[in-house]
């Protein structure tokens, strides 16, 4: 893996300790963003065989909770990493694939999404799920035959 971010400044910033576990998760999350807990598993285990499912779990939920990765909840799936956590972005997922790609918030800063007057809360977050079908998907479903 090739760091191009200082993931060790970044998490001496933020008060946590700079270990190989943190650092293999945050770097394998910015090679492969939108990934479940379980692949990002995968993906930490070529380098670090010993670490286990919860082991990164924990450090998920460590790294999210101090910003240096961002959680995302797709319906329908389990949860996704990654580390676009300082703007203002939504997600697309494809509802045949899975496939989850980026938008940038047309309106720029959060929340993007005015709610209601009556509600007694103060927002700092509006989520935005694009649900569709990827052009790769769109391709293939034209090329199939149709159900009689």
């Amino acid at each position: 893996m090739t760091t191009t971010f200082n993931w060790s400044q970044a998490l001496r910033e933020r008060g946590l300790r700079v270990t190989r576990q943190r650092l293999a998760v945050l770097e394998v999350v910015a090679e492969h963003p939108h990934q479940s807990a379980e692949a990002i598993h995968a993906q930490v285990a070529r380098v670090l065989p010993v670490i286990t499912v919860q082991s990164v779990y924990t450090v998920l939920h460590d790294l999210a909770s101090h910003r240096l990765l961002r959680r995302f909840d797709p319906p329908g799936s389990a949860a996704r990493y990654e580390t676009r956590t300082e703007d203002n972005h939504h997600h697309a997922v494809c509802t045949e694939c899975g496939r989850i790609e980026d938008v940038d918030c047309v309106h720029g800063e959060a929340p993007c999404l005015e709610p209601p007057a009556s509600l007694s809360m103060q927002i700092s977050v509006a989520d935005v799920v694009f649900r569709g079908v990827c052009e790769e998907c769109a391709a293939r479903m034209a090329k199939e035959p149709s159900a009689p």
